[in-house]
């Protein structure tokens, strides 16, 4: 299929995975047998490349940025509030028009994090928003080769929500509490606060507290019914709880990130690292419409809300409350800066939790178009790691 010139097309999911098979059949021959090389050599060669990607991508971009941008970009985001962002640049043409009249934009939608990476790692998906741990999943399966978070774009959202008998983290034991996936970023959040709390937890949903991933819609019905006794999930999905299964907030995570004055990455924007390398114009031209898309957030909350409702029904096909999603954005705050910090501290929680094994976060990040388009903007410039 060819994608509309100028515009979008939403891709199903299983379109998309149709092309990741095929593109990890082609590339399914490595080199796992090399094992006799220098660790440590090899570490420190991984460093300096990394460097010079940087500054070869800066060059490029400075090159390329008064010449016409084409090609294609495969762009992936989630049919969530949280996700906002992509959603209202989807609906107002603010990548397309960022890319120009010669690039081609197609869309994808996804469910889950993890489903995105494998789109990324088999070279169907060249960008996409996702949340904090599987960026840091995807960064340390290709042992930091291949991803790099290129902006923020959400912060905050995220809580758990209980039964309103439940009034302190000492009733917690023996009950269950749901998150949206293992090892997603909420899931991680639950299991570091309730370690705080003194409880033990196990991956298989052992422990003094049960733990049970499931979709967010399930959780719904699930706390509406009774089966379970609360849950960490990103909005809407929090106020949902509340309003329709009469939930309050036990834990607001702004509380738990007092060094970064409650701001905490919900989701940001990740890129295959060739896909930048090769193409930095036109990740630039990406990050730019992103920026338009979060100002217009700004100026006009009203349309963009519209803009997100409209698009979470044509993606789902089922009908979204605008006064869920108002109610959601009071709760969520729109930037481009990542929050670096708050990654280290998601990582530094998966690690203690059982879910991560140790991973240097070093080139994680490379924000050198970001500022770029930052300092064109008159805002001030962010920092990585």
């Amino acid at each position: 299929m060819t994608p509309t010139r100028r515009g979008t097309r939403l891709r199903t999911l299983s379109a998309l995975l149709g092309l990741a098979l095929v593109a990890a059949a082609c590339g399914s021959d490595s080199d796992d047998a090399s094992g006799s090389a220098d660790t440590t050599a090899a570490e420190s060669a991984a460093a300096e490349t990394t460097a010079a990607a940087s500054d070869a991508t800066a060059a490029a971009a400075e090159t390329t940025a008064a010449e016409p941008l084409s090609g294609t970009v495969n762009l992936g985001f989630f049919p969530n509030v949280t996700h906002a962002p992509a959603l209202v640049g989807v609906a107002e043409n603010l990548f397309t028009d960022a890319l120009g009249p010669d690039v081609d934009l197609s869309t994808f939608t996804f469910n889950a994090g993890t489903e995105a990476t494998e789109a990324l790692f088999a070279g169907a998906l060249d960008i996409t928003f996702i949340g904090p741990n599987p960026a840091i999943n995807a960064f340390a399966q290709s042992d930091g080769e291949a991803v790099r978070i290129i902006s923020g774009s959400t912060s905050g959202g995220a809580y758990l929500v209980v039964k309103p008998e439940i009034t302190s983290a000492d009733q917690l034991a023996g009950k269950t509490l749901a998150t949206p996936s293992l090892g997603n970023t909420q899931d991680v959040a639950l299991r570091a606060w309730l370690a705080e709390q003194g409880y033990e937890t196990t991956p298989e949903g052992g422990g003094d507290v049960t733990i049970l991933p499931q979709s967010n819609s399930t959780t719904l019905e699930s706390f509406v019914s009774g089966a379970i006794d609360g849950a960490w999930v990103p909005e809407p999905w929090a106020t949902r709880l509340i309003l329709e299964g009469q939930g309050s907030v036990l834990v607001d995570e702004r509380d738990l990130w007092p060094d970064t004055d409650g701001e905490y990455v919900t989701t940001h924007l990740i890129v295959r690292t060739e896909f930048l390398e090769e193409n930095p114009g036109l990740v630039k031209a990406v990050i730019e419409g992103l920026a338009d898309a979060i100002e217009k957030i700004e100026i006009d909350p009203a349309a963009a809300q519209a803009d997100v409702v409209s698009q979470i029904d044509s993606i789902t096909g089922q009908e979204t409350s605008a006064d869920v999603i108002a109610k959601s954005f009071e709760n969520l705050t729109f930037t481009l800066d990542p929050i670096a910090a708050s990654l280290a501290g998601s990582a530094a929680d998966a690690e203690a939790v059982g879910l991560l094994d140790p991973v240097d976060l070093d080139g994680i990040y490379d924000l050198t178009l970001l500022n770029e388009v930052l300092a064109a903007r008159g805002e001030s410039t962010v920092a990585s790691l």
